[in-house]
């Protein structure tokens, strides 16, 4: 049986999709969620594979929805609900050049912050990754790869495939 949600137009079923589980109940980022990839941009799908895009639940083109409340501050582009491990995966569509490093980490330092009151206690990101969205010119690439280790982001190249998501366990 299928019903409405006070308040949220959503029926039961889509409630407990991984993103919309994580937030809280007044976030106002829970009315932005959308089923599957529907909140990526059309220009952004390509980011990540077709093999995986179903493993996918939910999402949320955060950068949009933080606009308005941080119009100053970096943000983050877009939050994915993984359906098999229930866990939040940030996906980073940017360019990928040695001089983009410290933004992409900021950026995510930036959506911690902004994200922290919209969680529910105990829920996080568990997965940041950065996608190129050109070509890829790091000097010297391991340096760089060793930065973004420390930081938590993982740099997928030019789009999320399974091997990226093998962290989260589950997978199906």
């Amino acid at each position: 049986m299928t019903r409405k949600l006070v308040g949220g137009g959503h029926r039961a079923d889509q409630a407990q999709t991984p993103l919309r589980a994580a937030l809280t109940s007044n976030s106002a980022l829970r009315s932005k969620v959308a089923d599957g990839l529907a909140a990526v941009a059309d220009s952004d799908r390509k980011f990540v594979s077709t093999d995986v895009r179903t493993h996918f639940a939910d999402s949320l083109a955060l950068d949009s929805a933080m606009e308005s409340e941080h119009a100053q501050d970096h943000r983050w582009d877009y939050l994915l609900g993984h359906a098999a491990s229930a866990a939040l995966v940030g996906v980073e569509p940017h360019s990928a050049k040695t001089d983009q490093i410290s933004t992409v980490i900021a950026k995510k330092q930036a959506a911690r912050t902004q994200l922290q009151p919209q969680l529910r206690p105990g829920k996080k990101v568990r997965l940041w990754i950065w996608v190129a969205s050109g070509n890829v010119a790091f000097a010297p690439f391991d340096r760089a790869m060793r930065r973004l280790a420390e930081a938590g982001i993982t740099f997928a190249g030019r789009e999320v495939r399974a091997k990226h998501l093998e962290s989260l366990g589950h997978s199906p």
